[in-house]
């Protein structure tokens, strides 16, 4: 008698027979490339984001601008490699996983953005919380929009 959750989860190949134990994990065999380059990415990008907490570390209760300034660094790299990879260059199946997911990824933090919210909102600096929330929340939207209208202008440019 077939499930709901045997009707879920049928696989893209129809030579794969799911009742085979070893036929099981084949849709995923393909997907390993792309979960070892985001993750070479992701130590890169995190570790870069790391160093940069320790050349500009913030005090305790202060407006954490090196988390700001990483994220909105990041978000505008993300603008420019997004148009690169779309609109000019037909970029290896890698590339994107390894430097958009991986680096970039592990580069911009909105896990520590979030933290650091909570932190100043406990700490008695609720003012600061709420100034940092909305500036990150500008900046990295800026920081997108632009580095990608500005790429798209200069590729334009270039090529007329």
């Amino acid at each position: 008698m077939e499930t709901p959750r045997d009707r879920a989860i049928e696989p893209t190949d129809p030579d794969i027979d799911l009742s085979v134990p070893t036929q099981r994990h084949e849709p995923t065999r393909g997907q390993t490339p792309v979960i070892a380059v985001v993750a070479v990415g992701g130590a890169l990008g995190a570790t870069a984001r790391y160093g940069a907490s320790l050349l500009w570390p913030t005090p305790v209760g202060a407006f954490p601008w090196t988390t700001l300034l990483v994220n909105a660094v990041g978000c505008a790299v993300i603008g420019v490699f997004m148009v690169i990879i779309s609109d000019v260059w037909a970029a290896h199946r890698l590339v994107r996983p390894f430097f958009g997911t991986g680096v970039l990824g592990g580069f911009t933090t909105f896990s520590t953005y979030a933290v650091d919210i909570q932190h100043l909102v406990h700490s008695g600096h609720a003012r600061t919380g709420l100034a940092y929330l909305a500036a990150t929340l500008l900046a990295t939207l800026a920081a997108v929009w632009a580095a990608a209208a500005t790429t798209r202008r200069l590729i334009s440019w270039r090529t007329t």
